[in-house]
């Protein structure tokens, strides 16, 4: 790497206050409040609204989009078997 050129890479905890959890990773983010971790240690803190912790996706309350249910809807609504 040159020097200069790219951002300082050091520990930092993500807090996900939706899911009341966090964890300590290494990152470029900054912050100016801090937080004393498991390790006696203290890093920049950094909120986050969603993590994998209160994601949808990830915690298996994704909803499904009905588009079968929509077309017949649509089918009953404007009566159509596809004519013109």
């Amino acid at each position: 790497m040159q020097k200069d050129k790219h951002p300082e890479y050091h520990p930092v905890v993500f807090r996900d206050r939706a899911a009341g959890y966090a964890f300590l990773t290494r990152s470029t983010a900054s912050s100016e409040q801090t937080i004393e971790w498991d390790d006696g240690e203290t890093y920049p803190v950094v909120d986050v609204e969603i993590s994998s912790e209160s994601h949808p996706f990830y915690t298996g309350k994704a909803r499904t989009v009905d588009t079968e249910g929509r077309i017949a809807r649509f089918e009953r609504r404007y009566g159509g078997e596809g004519g013109g």
